[in-house]
């Protein structure tokens, strides 16, 4: 099966993935990007078909160039939505554009006559706000925005997820709507100006830190993140679905990272980490960097979640995370970003 799919955010990280697939599976693909002056920039590192392959000025909070994008689109996968690269002091600065371009890309994904929207959410609409003794999570549990230790990320991305919901149940008519909410994404670059998912990699690997925190994460590889979308897409009797992509057994504290960095390179490995930051010595640090006070909460938490949904009902295999781990690492050594 392959028609005329729009993607929006074709500069994301995920997207550029997901639209080289696509295209390698027959798709032609439209591609919304802010503003059209990067169309060569990012032309240049999807290296992909570039006559199956077309580009719309298109923003999350206004209207314009939208309809024009949708144009004869059967599928729509819906990736555009604001990632902090700091802190931002007004939740509002994420949540409103998630929330209405989410809302946005569904209007005119219907009045299109598009069949089915797949939006990229995130499993911080999943994991956040619970009681402290909760540490294991299925496509079922939601992020409860009110509860007081929830980031704006989060909430931004939780509420652009039920916003889109509670649309598609009142004003969807025959639009079919799923959701795809991966973990930490990591993998190969598609060039210097990488995702900030790949921090958590890059700086254990480069030795940015002494010590290494309490902290975990979900993984998952942005190929098989892309692979999943693409999945979503096609199969059947998807609409109102949610799968976590997450790599099996994929929760990684930043020390397992950083071991198995040593082990599976070891000849550049010499700047990571081999000692745990106290949590004590973390929250002093949180008093002076609003970055690292959003983490605070996370400290010795575990998350467990797993991609048995996906796998299931659509045949989804993801890469191990330590794989993962590995290729990323490689990627930034070959691009230049990490000097070891």
């Amino acid at each position: 099966m392959a028609g005329t799919v729009l993607v929006t955010g074709g500069s994301g990280y995920i997207a550029g993935f997901t639209i080289r697939q696509l295209i390698e599976r027959g798709w032609t693909v439209r591609t919304t990007i802010r503003n059209l002056a990067r169309e060569a920039e990012v032309r240049d590192w999807l290296k992909v078909d570039n006559d199956r392959l077309s580009f719309f000025a298109a923003d999350l909070t206004s209207d314009t160039g939208w309809a024009e994008a949708m144009a004869g689109c059967s599928h729509v996968v819906h990736m555009a939505s604001p990632i902090p690269a700091h802190h931002v002091k007004d939740e509002n600065e994420l949540i409103v554009p998630a929330r209405d371009g989410a809302l946005r890309a569904l209007k005119f994904a219907r009045d299109a006559g598009a069949t089915r929207l797949v939006m990229t959410s995130s499993v911080a609409a999943i994991f956040y706000g619970r009681t402290a003794d909760k540490d294991s999570f299925t496509e079922a549990d939601w992020t409860n925005v009110a509860a007081g230790d929830v980031s704006a990320y989060a909430k931004s991305k939780t509420i652009a997820e039920r916003a889109a919901r509670d649309w598609i149940a009142a004003e969807g008519g025959s639009l079919e709507f799923v959701t795809v909410n991966p973990g930490l994404v990591l993998g190969p670059l598609l060039g210097v100006d990488f995702s900030p998912s790949l921090e958590a990699v890059k700086r254990v690997l480069e030795g940015a830190y002494p010590m290494l925190p309490d902290l975990g994460f979900n993984l998952v590889d942005v190929r098989d993140v892309a692979d999943l979308h693409i999945r979503a897409l096609t199969a059947p009797d998807m609409s109102g679905e949610r799968f976590m992509a997450v790599a099996p057994h994929g929760f990684l504290r930043l020390g397992e990272i950083a071991a198995i960095l040593r082990e599976r390179l070891p000849d550049h490995a010499g700047k990571v980490p081999t000692r745990r930051m106290p949590n004590w010595l973390m929250r002093i640090v949180s008093l002076f960097d609003p970055v690292v006070r959003q983490m605070i909460g996370e400290l010795g938490k575990t998350r467990h979640a797993e991609p048995t949904h996906a796998m299931q009902l659509l045949g989804w295999q993801p890469r191990s995370a330590a794989d993962s781990v590995v290729d990323t690492a490689k990627s930034l050594i070959a691009m230049g970003v990490v000097k070891v």
